[in-house]
């Protein structure tokens, strides 16, 4: 086998071996970012998408239509602004 294929085993098995944990974190966040947002008193009833933006920062779109933008202000809370 040439050095090339072995690269691309290489990479198709940490896909495999990894994907799920990927999908384990993604839902993990769902939950957290789904829980902040009602803290604050927002309707969410299901996180369907998070696109991070940096370090606590997160646009969030509910499965109900309802989009966030979640991140933590610089006296360290968590703020939840509907956009």
């Amino acid at each position: 086998m040439s050095q090339r294929t072995n690269v691309s085993y290489l990479a198709a098995i940490t896909m495999v071996c990894f994907a799920p944990l990927l999908v384990a974190e993604d839902a993990s966040v769902g939950k957290d970012l789904k829980a902040t947002i009602a803290l604050q008193g927002q309707p969410c009833d299901q996180v369907v998408k998070s696109k991070r933006n940096g370090d606590s920062d997160y646009l969030v779109t509910c499965k109900d239509g309802h989009r966030y933008h979640v991140f933590v202000n610089a006296q360290g809370r968590a703020v939840v602004e509907k956009q």
